[in-house]
């Protein structure tokens, strides 16, 4: 990824990209007009080149006055008002029938590089219809999203991808402590939600909702528009896309923090990095959010909670899937508990690879392996992200590294050691699967903490460094990159940025 970094305007530049607004035109009754407030003094402090190419989108323009301004959403053109987008949802597994976008707007629609419908979505822009609280944003939870998008892309799963960071010039009190206010511009496939289809169940519009199905099969599922049943094919591909969306979240120890419906997209890429991060020491039950009491959201109960979303939205589709509302809640019900063997099998494969393993071993013996590899890393506390990597060398006969991850002798990780080296582990293929950069919680906070002071050269750095995380990087100044949080830290605790 290429991104340019300022802290000021440059020269204007003139020509607004236009935008579709597929979204707005089709479904009325799903958004409300929003009229973004215009920032006293906007600043450019993150671009990502990459996306921007991708979406025709000239770099040089948008890092110009007229360019910012289309970032925040001042440059709408006349009767293309944006939208902010109705949706429900189960929060902490308690349903609110409205909610939707309290501080963003859909701006429209643009295609890629690949003629692909993609969402420009800004969020930050100040009161809509539906706020909550004010509307605005503040630095360090966007540059968060920034970063974590593109380091979740990085690792090769499927994220939202975020265009830029405005700086408002509008502080904002958080908190009781002021801080420099700023607007997100990101990119998806769309921000249609499992409380979109709960929202339009509520209100009990059968044709409302058919049409928000077929809306989300054209442009997400078109393969389902063939099936016999298109509504519940739909429902099956959803739910296959989310399983092996869960999968990629384990691997690479990733908490999402906040897995409510309303945060989980149909289109099945990770959305909202709020109270996100990601594990230093393997620990099945963490949770980083400083809301999330009862660890609803917990890293191990991540699977579980998907499936509980997918009910939602099974029971939502439920008038779509058969002529009688009982049979239609069976028919969703059936192909929800196909979640199960579907994220298994991901989760599998995953490790299998993760381990070093041909594809021609079976799924037992790498389960096993995995699991009784993790048992061990919960057990003594091993980080979670480091010990794969060591692992690689050790399958090259080096052991010292991966040894050293544990106090003293195990002979349990011995006799493990010896059972995984038996199946002729691959290094390489180990390497291109297990990172040896991820977005460390203590850096990411170090680094947020700088570009809120106004230094945004570690923010850079880190972002750079996080776009090739597969590569270990020559020079000792790399070294705490791919560290834990130093011994006597205080557990990490993240928040929602509202």
């Amino acid at each position: 990824m290429s991104s340019i970094w300022t802290s000021a305007t440059v020269v204007r530049a003139a020509g607004a990209p236009r935008l579709e607004q597929t979204w707005a035109e089709s479904f009325p009754e799903l958004s409300q007009p929003v009229i973004p407030v215009r920032p006293p003094d906007p600043r450019l402090l993150a671009l990502n080149e990459e996306v921007a190419r991708d979406l025709d989108l000239d770099p040089a323009y948008l890092a110009s006055a007229d360019g910012i301004r289309f970032l925040t959403g001042e440059s709408a053109p006349a009767g293309r008002s944006p939208v902010a987008q109705l949706y429900a949802g189960h929060q902490w597994g308690v349903f609110t029938p409205v909610l939707g976008d309290g501080r963003a707007a859909l701006l429209g629609e643009r295609r890629d590089s690949h003629g692909r419908l993609r969402d420009v979505h800004l969020k930050g822009i100040g009161p809509t219809p539906l706020s909550r609280v004010d509307g605005y944003a503040v630095v360090g939870p966007m540059l968060r999203e920034f970063l974590m998008g593109e380091a979740l892309h990085a690792l090769g799963i499927p994220t939202t991808r975020m265009l830029a960071v405005v700086a408002t010039g509008r502080d904002r009190e958080l908190d009781g402590v002021v801080l420099p206010g700023a607007v997100l511009a990101r990119t998806a496939p769309s921000h249609v939600r499992f409380g979109s289809f709960e929202y339009v169940r509520a209100q009990g519009d059968v044709a409302l909702l058919r049409r928000l199905a077929d809306h989300v099969i054209a442009r997400h599922h078109p393969q389902a528009a063939g099936a016999r049943h298109p509504y519940r094919a739909l429902l099956q591909e959803v739910v296959g896309a989310v399983a092996a969306l869960t999968a990629d979240w384990m691997r690479v120890g990733f908490v999402h923090g906040v897995l409510s419906t309303d945060n989980v997209l149909v289109a099945a890429e990770t959305i909202d990095y709020g109270p996100c991060a990601f594990l230093d020491a393997y620990e099945p039950g963490a949770s980083f959010s400083s809301i999330d009491r009862f660890g609803r959201y917990a890293y191990d109960k991540q699977p579980s909670i998907t499936k509980w979303n997918l009910e939602r939205l099974g029971e939502a589709l439920a008038p779509l899937l058969a002529d009688e509302k009982t049979a239609g809640e069976a028919v969703a019900a059936e192909i929800v508990d196909g979640f199960d063997a579907q994220y298994r099998r991901r989760w599998a494969d995953a490790f299998r690879a993760k381990l070093g393993l041909d594809a021609g071993i079976g799924s037992a013996d790498a389960v096993a392996l995995a699991d009784g590899a993790l048992a061990l890393l919960a057990e003594h506390s091993v980080d979670f992200t480091g010990f794969w990597r060591d692992l690689a060398t050790a399958a090259e006969g080096d052991e010292r590294a991966v040894r050293d991850r544990f106090l003293g002798p195990v002979p349990q990780f011995d006799a493990w050691l010896v059972r995984w080296r038996a199946l002729r582990p691959d290094a390489g293929r180990m390497r291109a699967v297990n990172p040896h950069y991820i977005a460390r919680n203590h850096i990411v906070e170090e680094a947020l903490d700088q570009a809120t002071e106004g230094d945004l050269v570690p923010f850079q750095r880190l972002v750079e460094l996080l776009g090739d995380p597969y590569t270990e990087r020559p020079g000792s100044e790399y070294r705490r990159f791919a560290r834990p949080a130093p011994t006597g830290s205080p557990p990490h605790r993240t928040f929602c940025g509202t």
